[in-house]
């Protein structure tokens, strides 16, 4: 072992009273030395049950301090910690289980009928349970040799286009996220953050919650994102630094309540998981509030770029460059680097990469060559070497025998003053091959016709990337990150 893999213990020591935990409803506290203890107890629970290195541990639960408890349990043992999306179907969370098949399963009340009968594994009620079993397991002395190879987690990637894959995220995976994030994004233990993505996302794990317990800042959690309640917390709680995703920005920034608040302790507001309106940049911009995007994966970090707020609105869109500790390229279809402006795949490398898909050597073979993650993400960078998101491989929509990335149309038809969302997808068409089809929802109380669109689009588009097809939708279908689930919408078209 080159390095001690249970930090926590560590941070701990350093910093015992520090608080490091908040619920973001109760406003019940934990410090560094309680994490750390209950932590320990949970471990020694585990122990007492016959979990061992290398077995699994699921959670299925909303985001409460049980994540912690579990994940940082299971990195003491050399156990593997598996949080469950609770927003799939019963069907797909009996294959994440049977995949994965965990030695004991922890969940939340709401989501029993979640859990199906054919699974024997242990079950751990922790509404009914967990914090007794903190109280009553005495803690018990043992030693497990943990390397930083070794897995601490799992994270299922969505299951949008086929069946989820487990991402293993060893120690190391996870230790190098959280250094490249906290020296490349200058976070220091006075930040605090309110964790609102969900956390069995690597984005509500890894992004910001994991980085920020390891400098000694604080972490507030919760799962209810209401407008009036997130500016409450931000501000009570003096968050200092949020990340959300574009439709979480899309709500917020439309309300009044918004307008009228200064947030007088934030200095970055985060963006991640999709590409941003922007819409969203001018909302913060004309605020005065520094508003930035991200990029990342469940495979690589989630972390990868930095961008200085001071230079955002020159470089809208971008997501800047590549941390201290990875390197990002941009390769063509035979494996070179592109050139400026030229668009690419991004290829990834770090120590921050994930290890391989659980049971899937396959697919792990196809993602990952010669040390780089392949993303299937399209990108580009500037002459200045700021990086841009264009958009995914398997969303390009080739029409004609011309190429056109959805996210282009979708940022001009985003700045049509009535139109509140949208989404543009390929769908199959038998003259020209796929034709561009736009999903939008137009601001409460007004109504949209497709001639005033196309005309509009017309303006700043070529003609092959107007949109041929053109439906107006009370709603767009999400995932259970936020994202907009465009699979969902190419299945309402055919």
């Amino acid at each position: 072992m080159s390095w001690d893999t249970d930090w926590l213990k560590k941070r701990a020591r350093i910093t015992p009273d520090r608080v490091a935990v908040v619920d973001g409803e109760t406003r019940e506290r934990w410090t560094y030395h309680n994490l750390h203890d209950r932590a320990e107890r949970l471990a020694s629970y585990l122990l007492e049950i016959g979990v061992t290195k290398g077995e699994r541990v699921a959670l299925i639960s909303p985001n409460n301090i049980w994540y912690f408890d579990l994940m940082f349990a299971c990195t003491k043992l050399g156990a593997i910690f598996v949080p469950i999306n609770w927003r799939l179907s019963k069907n797909e969370i009996y294959y994440i289980l049977e995949d994965c098949q965990p030695k004991l399963i922890a969940y939340h009340d709401k989501f029993k009928p979640l859990l199906s009968s054919r699974y024997r594994g242990s079950l751990l009620n922790i509404n009914q349970q967990h914090e007794i079993l903190l109280k009553k397991t005495s803690l018990q002395h043992y030693f497990v040799d943990v390397d930083e190879t070794d897995p601490l987690a799992i994270i299922y990637t969505g299951g949008t286009t086929g069946k989820p894959k487990g991402a293993v995220l060893t120690h190391q995976s996870i230790f190098h996220n959280a250094i490249n994030t906290i020296t490349s994004w200058n976070l220091t233990g006075d930040d605090t953050t309110v964790t609102y993505l969900p956390m069995f996302h690597t984005g509500g794990l890894n992004a910001l919650s994991i980085p920020l317990l390891h400098i000694g800042g604080k972490v507030v959690i919760d799962d209810k994102f209401e407008v009036q309640r997130i500016i409450k917390v931000i501000n009570e709680e003096r968050c200092t630094i949020l990340l959300l995703v574009p439709t979480m920005y899309h709500v917020l920034t439309e309300t009044e309540l918004f307008q009228k608040t200064s947030f007088p302790s934030m200095h970055t507001f985060l963006s991640g998981g999709a590409p941003c309106s922007y819409r969203i940049y001018d909302a913060f911009a004309k605020k005065g509030l520094a508003f930035k995007e991200g990029y990342g994966l469940t495979e690589a970090g989630p972390n990868n770029f930095y961008i200085n707020p001071n230079d955002v609105m020159k470089k809208r869109g971008s997501v800047g460059k590549p941390m201290l500790y990875n390197n990002v390229k941009i390769i063509d279809h035979n494996g070179d680097e592109v050139r400026c402006s030229e668009v690419g795949e991004i290829v990834i490398s770090g120590h921050h990469l994930f290890a391989y898909y659980w049971n899937n050597p396959t697919v792990t073979a196809e993602t990952k060559k010669n040390g780089w993650l392949y993303t299937g993400d399209l990108g580009r960078f500037d002459e200045d070497g700021y990086f841009y998101i264009v958009g995914r491989k398997k969303d390009m929509i080739i029409t004609g025998g011309e190429n056109v990335f959805p996210l282009e149309v979708e940022h001009i038809i985003a700045e049509h003053e009535m139109v509140a969302e949208v989404a543009v997808v390929g769908i199959s068409d038998e003259k020209w091959g796929e034709v561009v089809t736009a999903f939008i929802v137009p601001k409460e109380g007004v109504s949209l016709m497709k001639e005033e669109i196309e005309l509009y689009c017309k303006a700043y588009l070529g003609s092959y990337k107007v949109p041929k097809i053109i439906r107006f939708v009370s709603h767009l279908p999400k995932t259970a990150v936020g994202k907009i689930d465009k699979k969902q919408l190419v299945e309402m078209v055919l």
